[in-house]
């Protein structure tokens, strides 16, 4: 059974930082992309960032970049995002997702609050 855990939200003022951490099990996880979404209630599901299997590649939305970077450990089977410069329009549940299985896979979220 395929499951993803998120993990290391919480709040956080403006500018701070946090590091979100996606445990994954039941797949080969090395070899899968992983990404990781957010939504704001009453929004889609918005891409933040993808890394490619073994992590040469990665790939940002404009609204993170230069703030935001999406690691990977293979040995741990597990996806980070870490958040720098935090923003109020940051506050969100994040999610980490799956890639190149025969269904996608969505963890449960972690809530990410940044206010003053």
């Amino acid at each position: 059974e395929v499951q993803l855990v998120e993990s290391g939200g919480g709040l956080v003022q403006p500018g701070g930082s946090l590091r979100l951490s996606c445990a994954a099990s039941g797949f080969t996880f090395s070899r899968h992309g992983m990404s990781w979404y957010r939504q704001v209630p009453g929004k889609e599901r918005e891409l933040c960032a993808y890394i490619s299997q073994f992590g040469t590649s990665t790939n940002y939305d404009d609204s993170v970049k230069g703030r935001f970077t999406i690691s990977r450990d293979n040995a741990k089977n597990t996806v980070y995002l870490e958040m720098n410069n935090l923003k109020p329009e940051d506050t969100a549940v994040y999610y980490c997702r799956t890639y190149g299985l025969p269904q996608t896979y969505w963890g449960q979220g972690t809530q990410v609050t940044v206010t003053s």
